[in-house]
């Protein structure tokens, strides 16, 4: 079983800045694709991006094209997320989760492992 541990959520007025942390302390990380997905109330899942084992793909939604950046340290067991130009609609639940594969997938059923989310709220 592979743990995954998110940090670095909070409220933030619109406009502002927040960086999520996602770490793997017993490793299973350096070798895998790793995403980030969100949830907000009463809506589906739905992805936001993710990063291949070396981090030299990336995949992002539409929705944050532009305004999220994904990396991640291998030496660390760590990804991040980093988020500029909040928006109200921004607003979930963001999960880490862990690739079956090294790709940057994009689909649900590629995703193995997942964390226990972190929220992060943005007000108008």
């Amino acid at each position: 079983q592979v743990q995954l541990v998110e940090s670095g959520g909070g409220l933030v007025q619109a406009g502002g800045s927040l960086r999520l942390s996602c770490t793997a302390p017993g490793g299973g990380f350096s070798s895998y694709g790793m995403g980030w997905w969100r949830q907000a109330p009463g809506k589906e899942r739905e992805f936001v991006s993710s990063v291949s084992w070396h981090g030299g793909t990336t995949q992002y939604a539409d929705s944050v094209k532009g305004r999220f950046t994904i990396s991640r340290d291998n030496a660390k067991n760590t990804m991040y997320l980093q988020m500029n130009s909040l928006k109200p609609e921004d607003t979930a639940m963001y999960y880490c989760t862990r690739s079956y594969t090294s790709a940057a997938s994009v689909h649900r059923s590629e995703f193995r492992y997942w964390g226990q989310g972190t929220q992060v709220t943005v007000s108008s």
